[in-house]
């Protein structure tokens, strides 16, 4: 019984890291070659402490990447912001061998305080995005499309199309361009390849798709009319695609909390409700097992002082009836009796 109440002391300091403390993304995915941002989120009495990035699930066994109290990498980097509560951690051009579960942690130190930590899973995948997959521009005007792909795919051929039309297909020669009077296209071999419309004219507004290897992504182009006076004004729209909107992908984790006493009053009053009432549940649950354990070891011992009377008693029988009778002589009468 000791050694449960023992057991059972040691795990709560332990609920407050499993309850509360950080805040992050559950699951990333990002765009082999791109770089990744992940924020995370921390209460506001963590702001003084160590923050840390590691790969793995489970701190023992998690291999640091990035302390706030040590740099440890040139690919990976962390930025703490106490003001607005908030650490960032950067990877840079990760590989697909980069997936897999990360750590953000707060350092509490010690065994008898559990570090604050938040997990996210994060998925690199090889492919190809694009920048802006929704343009729109004046007639006469050029706009330029950014096509990105993973490293594995530098060698590969690069293609513009127009949707629906196979024989419109534009390829990139050895060099990784190519160009005539409508069309420019330019392979930076890097994970960049760009094309620009120049010139536009009515007749080029529909939906186009670049690709290299097996993946296309989907470009729409809006051709507007020029105004018939006044000063041309140009508009473009951005619809960012899920895998990689860009080389920097920042992964949009909840946001910040508001930096307010009232908000931080109300979720420690919350915390220390659900704390002291897991803390007393706890012990009633402690205390249960305690009185059942001990009527059980109070209903053996009466149960042992029950077979020793019993066994007592059979061993006074045997006893008793092995002793032979007893006589007594009566010297003045001469009589004898018998017992």
């Amino acid at each position: 019984m000791k050694q449960i109440i023992c057991f059972a002391l040691t795990l709560l300091p332990w609920i407050p890291g499993l309850l509360c403390g950080l805040i992050t993304q559950d699951e990333v995915t990002v765009l082999e070659g791109n770089d990744l941002i992940i924020p995370c989120h921390y209460e506001p009495q963590h702001a003084s402490y160590v923050k840390y990035w590691c790969r793995g699930k489970m701190r023992e066994f998690c291999s640091s990447l990035a302390r706030t109290d040590n740099s440890l990498s040139d690919s990976v980097s962390i930025f703490d912001d106490p003001i607005q509560q908030v650490f960032t951690v950067e990877m840079k051009n990760v590989k697909e061998e980069d997936s897999g579960w990360y750590m953000c942690g707060v350092e509490l130190g010690g065994f008898w305080q559990a570090d604050a930590r938040a997990f996210t899973y994060i998925k690199v995948k090889p492919g190809m995005s694009v920048v802006n997959d929704r343009l729109s521009e004046e007639e006469g005007h050029s706009v330029t499309v950014q096509c990105r792909y993973s490293p594995k795919y530098r060698g590969s051929e690069k293609k513009w199309c127009r949707s629906g039309d196979p024989s419109s297909c534009l390829v990139t020669g050895a060099e990784g361009t190519y160009e005539d009077k409508s069309v420019a296209i330019k392979d930076d071999k890097t994970g960049t390849f760009t094309i620009t419309l120049k010139k536009l004219q009515m007749s080029d507004m529909g939906w186009y798709w670049c690709s290299t290897g097996q993946h296309q992504m989907t470009v729409h182009v809006e051709v507007l009319n020029q105004p018939s006076t006044g000063k041309l004004t140009a508009t473009t729209t951005m619809t960012v695609t899920t895998l990689a909107p860009a080389s920097l992908v920042v992964a949009d984790a909840y946001a910040p909390k508001p930096n307010t006493n009232d908000c931080w009053m109300c979720q420690t009053f919350i915390m220390q409700s659900v704390m002291t009432f897991a803390s007393f549940m706890l012990l009633v649950v402690l205390a249960i097992l305690a009185r059942k354990m001990w009527k059980h070891k109070q209903f053996a011992k009466l149960r042992q002082n029950m077979e020793m009377k019993a066994k007592n008693k059979e061993d006074y029988g045997k006893v008793t009836s092995k002793i032979p009778p007893a006589v007594f002589l009566n010297m003045n009468s001469m009589d004898a009796q018998v017992y």
